[in-house]
């Protein structure tokens, strides 16, 4: 049992690690100019970090996606800038909700 949580804590400890990391090299890559490939595998290791940092939390992936989709609608609500300006928030939302529908 106690080896099952030093697991658990290693691994929190790992992605969180992780999380920064893709999140330097994103910072980096950004500055230096770097090709969309770069940007796009950065981006993709922190979601991908995010989702399995969740789970190792307690939290299943379903109920992640739910408290985003919550806090996406409350935002707009808000009016956060990237929706008054954008509607960035509404075009992840329906993206997001076509994805469930699939």
């Amino acid at each position: 049992m106690s080896d099952d949580i030093a697991k658990n804590i290693k691994m929190i400890e790992f992605y969180k690690t992780e999380l920064l990391s893709s999140l330097s090299f994103l910072y980096g890559a950004m500055f230096k100019g770097k090709n969309a490939d770069d940007i796009t595998d950065a981006l993709t290791d922190m979601a991908m970090t995010v989702y399995l940092l969740s789970r190792r939390l307690g939290m299943d992936y379903g109920e992640l996606d739910k408290h985003m989709m919550n806090k996406i609608h409350l935002q707009i609500i808000e009016g956060h800038e990237a929706e008054t300006w954008y509607k960035d928030l509404s075009t992840l939302k329906d993206y997001i909700s076509g994805r469930e529908e699939e």
